[in-house]
């Protein structure tokens, strides 16, 4: 038997090394890096927008505030106004937003996908409703149900770039709107561990989704130590009207210890300003008196800043997620969070493109690599959302967690120290050594925490791609669906919570 040299030896234990999964602290990108380098806003452009954005609070106000949001608001200095808007004056603005949350932490069943919301820590995740499942074999489009829903939830848990689950789509087979509400959370936390988010058509609804989750968590002390489901609001109508049924959802939740999502989701030219400034200031106004409300019914409850403008095609009135305004949009709302130094989300990722092919490709990456660059806390729809939110794709979601983990890498930046500025091995290399770089020690040192490796994306040359059967990027995704949905959820509840759950609600997924 042949002895092995100590080169070879080096090298076999370097390759075992790289295949033992690194260290978090190690890794080349991970959930919450800080991004923030990109600002398409300058100083003064952000205080513009701050005092644009608070002219139209103190002048114009928000109609329509359900009775009970009324009375909290002026209790806490709102003024109502003969014609029946509540306006907010300045200081009362200004105060909210110097006691409010600097940061946020939105929990997980599973604590290692914590997730602490401050500053320009970075996350990624889905959001949505849309009504379509994106079926790739047959080039077609059908309805959603919540068997979708569950599946999404148990691709997410195995993505290590997708952060977090807010439902994704709508479970168009349940026609009930309170057992729509009740199988939405099953079927996501029992598909996933990591944060979920999701929304309520009724404030009725609330009690009993609590009742459920307090099953889940194990008691409802151990949901109000560590909620892990966030209400995603649409507690207003754009433009500048509060709405009224969503309000009392947000008042309900926040009595159940439930963090709200503050979602101002304008469109721009149509129910917003068609300017990028114009359609970021309302925003901004919204979830400003969004953040009175919250703080009136319990100051320091955890809330999001989720100022979600989006795009409009002025040709047809069609939405354009996937357009570079659309990106900017997004930008300069994250730079708004930091402006406030408030947690906050908006939108990137989404595709107006119904498959996943290179128009897909294009959108996905534009917004989500400026939305990260921005320092935006929470990236809302990042991956699978496709015809403007309308159409959600299990295998584009798979595909969407290489091109955020590409995107990230791109938010981590560039790091230069002297180990980095490498001037040593350069002179090591050019001066009596091989001449290049391949195989010296910090290459192979650094090749797994500096470099981001696609799972699915192919970077052979064109004969080793021939040699493998000229695989297609969508099969290759289609191939990893079914080997996550071949197993048993990692998230499933104990059998006996789950008969529990299942005695008490009407649940339908099978058991």
């Amino acid at each position: 038997m042949t002895e092995m040299t100590p080169i070879r030896s080096g090298r076999a234990a370097r390759r075992a090394a790289r295949a033992k999964p690194l260290a978090d602290h190690m890794r080349p990108i991970r959930p919450g890096m800080e991004g923030g380098r990109y600002k398409p806003l300058t100083d003064a452009d952000m205080l513009a927008i701050h005092h644009a954005a608070l002219d139209a609070l103190e002048t114009i106000g928000l109609a329509d505030a359900p009775p009970s949001g009324v009375a909290y608001l002026t209790g806490a200095g709102a003024i109502e106004g003969d014609d029946g808007r509540i306006r907010f004056p300045r200081a009362l603005v200004e105060d909210t937003i110097a006691r409010a949350n600097r940061s946020v932490t939105l929990f997980a069943r599973d604590p290692a996908h914590d997730m602490i919301l401050s500053g320009a820590r970075v996350h990624y995740g889905t959001a949505g409703a849309a009504v379509h499942m994106v079926d790739v074999a047959g080039n077609q489009y059908r309805e959603c149900g919540v068997q979708d829903l569950h599946d999404a939830a148990r691709i997410v848990d195995r993505l290590d770039n997708i952060h977090f689950l807010q439902r994704p789509m709508v479970c168009r087979d349940i026609t009930d709107n309170l057992e729509m509400d009740l199988n939405t959370i099953y079927a996501c936390c029992s598909g996933t561990t990591k944060h979920v988010g999701t929304s309520f058509t009724d404030p009725s609804y609330v009690a009993p989704a609590l009742e459920m989750l307090h099953m889940i968590a194990g008691g409802e002390d151990k949901w109000r130590e560590r909620p892990f489901v966030l209400n995603s609001n649409c507690f207003v109508v754009p433009p500048m009207k509060f709405a009224t049924e969503s309000c009392l959802v947000m008042e309900e939740v926040i009595k159940g210890g439930m963090p709200v999502l503050l979602l101002s989701a304008g469109m721009a030219g149509a129910t917003a300003p068609s300017t990028v400034a114009g359609a970021i200031v309302q925003a901004v106004a919204e979830c400003l008196a969004g953040l009175v409300y919250v703080n009136a019914v319990k100051p320091g409850h955890p809330a999001v800043f989720g100022t979600w403008p989006f795009g409009l095609d002025l040709r047809s009135g069609a939405m354009t997620g996937g357009s570079g305004e659309q990106a900017l949009l997004t930008s300069g709302c994250a730079q708004m969070h930091k402006f406030y130094d408030l947690p906050g989300g908006a939108a990137g990722g989404i595709a107006d493109a119904k498959m996943p092919d290179m128009q897909a490709g294009w959108e996905q990456m534009c917004s989500n690599v400026m939305a990260g660059l921005s320092g935006c806390n929470m990236v809302f729809e990042a991956a699978g959302m496709h015809a403007s939110l309308l159409g959600f794709c299990h295998e584009s979601l798979i595909m969407g967690d290489d091109l955020i983990g590409q995107a990230l890498r791109c938010v981590r930046g560039i790091e230069v120290n002297e180990e980095t500025l490498a001037v040593d091995q350069i002179r090591q290399v050019c001066m009596g050594g091989p001449g290049h770089y391949l195989g010296t020690e910090q290459t192979l040192s650094r090749m797994e925490t500096d470099h981001v490796y696609p799972k699915l994306g192919d970077r052979t040359s064109p004969k080793e791609w021939a040699e493998k059967g000229k695989p297609v990027l969508v099969d290759k995704a289609a191939a990893r669906k079914e080997e996550i949905l071949s197993v048993p959820s990692r998230a499933a509840f104990d059998p006996v919570v789950d008969l529990a759950i299942r005695e008490r609600f009407r649940i339908h997924l099978p058991g």
